[in-house]
């Protein structure tokens, strides 16, 4: 029987997003298993975050940190390297709770201070690298945008520690075969070869939602007329202005054969939301000015639970109010996203992402029997089938508005048998690969691996530069602040 571990997860931004989403299963499905599992960041806000890091499910930590995410908008990795640095001053004080193994994703600072401080070894889950997202989103093929000679100086020093921490990591695991050989390709001093572990997610999350019970919050956005639906965090990256185009063109290009219902088409674009970030502000601008362009009806809103403010600019263009063409649902709850991907009304799951690292949306929307539209790059190559035929799943196609939408027309038009089929076999293929528990299985079985390496010895001259540099960094936050 494998033992049971203390298991501590650090993440530096608990909010809304793909990368919360797995550290919430994986620790859900760790901790159903049997094992402690504690959850530290820097950052949780009741208000916008997934409901099981507030309610009591999971035991959140929430170390406020004495440093801004930014100034001015800038120095943000730096401050981020800062805020988990503070984080783990936290977690190496003699106060602060022993732990078998760290569980780290996204940044790697802290990961030689853990080893080194607590004698205990690091997992690290690796999303993507960082380096390859600090000039926008990251193109398979492409050279990386240079940005000004200020930037890259800025820049060389981040990369490398990044680098450097990441490969001071007992073990690594990466969400996709995609991101497995971008992290080859770009970490050439790291002999180490990631292990792939996709995402999980809990399946009895996305039972359908008993409407009649369930309040305003679920009423409010659900609608009788055909719709078409995105989650995603709206930022720049996701490129969510795709399916707004490509919505616009399909209800130009619907044949007149085409059931009448179809005339009456919405689309629901729902994602986290952070008012804190400049990009999610001028993202969600540019796309109400898209809508406005296309000459569609919108409105924005948010749940009863979130703490967030609507944004400053008109939340509504519809003239009859709860009928727009496009509903913005920011920081949605668990319980919208579960009534909106089991709705009768939902016709299809649209992911706009390039080269997405992974991709949690494809996997929510075929665990909900949903026709899945994506782009042919990146995860969602991995986890939607396109070809054959019999075996679909989704589509994917390259990102242009005019083929989404010649592929929308296809998926709008299924006869209720095929789309039935296809359901069968999205489900089928959500639950044999990507259910929370075959995750589970997975990170358990790589974290008892880790565990059995046994207690990290600390080489003193290393401890004393670590300690010199800690002390350094901290002190340079602290001036510029």
């Amino acid at each position: 029987m494998p033992r049971k571990l203390r298991i501590a997860f650090i993440h530096p931004d608990l909010g809304i997003g793909g990368a919360e989403r797995l550290v919430v299963d994986a620790a859900l499905g760790l901790q159903k298993l049997g094992h402690s599992v504690d959850i530290y960041t820097s950052h949780h806000d009741p208000g916008h975050c997934f409901e099981e890091t507030r309610d009591g499910t999971l035991r959140v930590h929430y170390v406020v940190p004495p440093f801004p995410r930014a100034i001015k908008g800038k120095l943000h990795i730096l401050f981020s390297h800062a805020r988990q640095l503070h984080l783990t001053s936290h977690l190496l004080s003699p106060s602060a709770p022993s732990y078998d193994v760290y569980f780290v994703d996204q940044l790697s600072t802290c990961i030689p201070f853990l080893r080194l401080g607590a004698h205990t070894r690091v997992l690290f889950y690796c999303h993507f690298p960082d380096k390859l997202l600090a000039d926008g989103a990251y193109v398979d093929g492409k050279a990386r945008p240079r940005g000004s000679l200020l930037k890259r100086i800025y820049r060389l020093p981040m990369d490398l520690l990044e680098e450097v921490t990441t490969r001071q990591a007992d073990t690594i695991l990466v969400n996709s075969k995609f991101t497995a050989r971008v992290f080859k390709e770009h970490f050439c001093s790291i002999r180490t070869i990631p292990r792939v572990v996709y995402p999980g997610i809990n399946l009895d999350a996305y039972k359908p939602v008993n409407v009649d019970a369930s309040g305003s919050d679920i009423t409010s956005i659900l609608s009788d007329r055909p719709t078409l639906l995105s989650l995603n965090r709206f930022e720049q990256k996701k490129n969510v202005a795709l399916a707004i185009n490509a919505f616009a063109r399909l209800r130009k290009v619907l044949p007149p054969t085409a059931n009448s219902s179809l005339r009456t088409l919405r689309l629901v674009l729902a994602g986290g939301y952070d008012p804190r970030l400049m990009d999610n502000v001028k993202n969600l601008e540019s796309l109400l000015d898209s809508t406005n362009k296309h000459g569609l009806t919108y409105s924005i809103t948010t749940p009863s639970t979130s703490t967030v403010a609507l944004p400053a600019f008109n939340t509504s263009s519809a003239s009859v109010p709860g009928e727009p063409d496009i509903l913005f649902l920011l920081n949605f709850s668990t319980a919208q996203r579960s009534a909106l991907l089991t709705a009768p009304s939902t016709l299809a799951l649209l992911y706009t992402p390039t080269n997405e690292h992974f991709g949690i949306g494809p996997v929510e929307g075929m665990v909900c029997g949903l026709p899945i539209l994506a782009c042919d790059s990146g995860g969602p190559t991995e986890s939607v089938v396109d070809q054959p035929t019999t075996e679909r799943t989704g589509w994917l196609r390259r990102p242009d508005s005019d083929v989404w939408a010649e592929a929308l027309v296809e998926i709008v038009s299924m006869s209720d048998q095929e789309r039935q089929q296809l359901a069968e076999r999205a489900k089928r293929r959500a639950r044999e690969k990507f259910g929370m528990e075959a995750m589970a299985r997975d990170l358990e079985s790589a974290l008892q691996e880790t565990v059995a390496m046994g207690p990290v010895p600390t080489p003193a001259f290393l401890y004393a530069i670590l300690t010199l540099f800690l002390a350094l960094l901290v002190y340079l936050v602290r001036t510029l602040v």
